[in-house]
């Protein structure tokens, strides 16, 4: 059976740091909203949100639904999918350093979001925009060299080696850590080649994801959608500041 993938159709999102282990795995999977057809589209993700009879519904998008299991939050996602696509450690304490890992990228996606609504979601960004100036600043200066810094730093006292963020092989946090720097490098380009040679380790593991040949031909392919102005990562040149 089909896992099936919930996320709004027309960005990457949140739903892109799934996608992307389902992809490398080659996983049969469905994109629900993208979709047409009974039980498909994003009618079919808002109905089961709103389901009264199924249980456990997730509280937004992106979530996973393997059989009757429903899965939500992307760190969670990747938790369970982790071992059952072969994209997780063997290693059972290893697994926990991995979901953290996760976790800590979970938080800095949701800096990146507040850099272009820092005051609410329900608002345009251009009702927001002095106040996004502001942050986007303070997060180029501050967060970005924080985060960055934190990740670069664990990949080089990995004791398995500078390959990998966790353990020996491929996890799913090297895939999110690829996403991570893909989407910073759409939003802030000058920021990011300002800070490029701050992190050769976390460029190299970067470059070697993109290399995989199922990342390259999912890169490749019409599934991958570009990064564009509805998405996490969003680029407005007035908030691209060089540090």
């Amino acid at each position: 059976m089909a896992y099936e993938l919930y996320y709004w159709d027309g960005i990457q999102g949140r739903g892109e740091f799934v996608r992307l282990a389902l992809e490398e795995a080659q996983a049969d999977y469905v994109d629900v909203a993208r979709q047409s057809g009974p039980a498909m589209g994003t009618g079919a993700m808002l109905d089961l949100m709103r389901s009264k009879r199924q249980p456990h519904i997730p509280f937004a998008p992106p979530f996973l639904k393997d059989g009757e299991l429903i899965v939500s939050h992307v760190a969670n996602m990747l938790s369970y999918l982790g071992p059952k696509l072969g994209l997780a450690p063997e290693d059972q304490k290893l697994r926990c350093v991995a979901n953290g890992l996760q976790l800590t990228i979970t938080d800095l996606v949701a800096e990146v979001h507040d850099t272009h609504h820092p005051i609410a979601t329900s608002l345009y960004y251009e009702d927001q925009k002095e106040a996004a100036k502001a942050r986007s600043a303070a997060f180029i200066s501050e967060r970005i060299p924080k985060f960055l810094g934190y990740f670069e730093q664990v990949l080089q006292q990995n004791p398995q080696g500078l390959h990998h963020i966790v353990g020996d092989t491929l996890s799913y946090v090297d895939l999110s850590l690829f996403q991570v720097v893909e989407g910073l490098r759409y939003a802030f380009p000058k920021a990011m080649k300002a800070y490029a040679a701050d992190y050769p380790g976390l460029i190299a593991l970067h470059d070697a994801v993109a290399r995989r040949p199922n990342i390259t031909a999912y890169l490749q392919s019409d599934r991958r959608l570009a990064f564009n102005e509805d998405g996490i990562f969003r680029h407005y040149p007035e908030l691209d500041l060089a540090p």
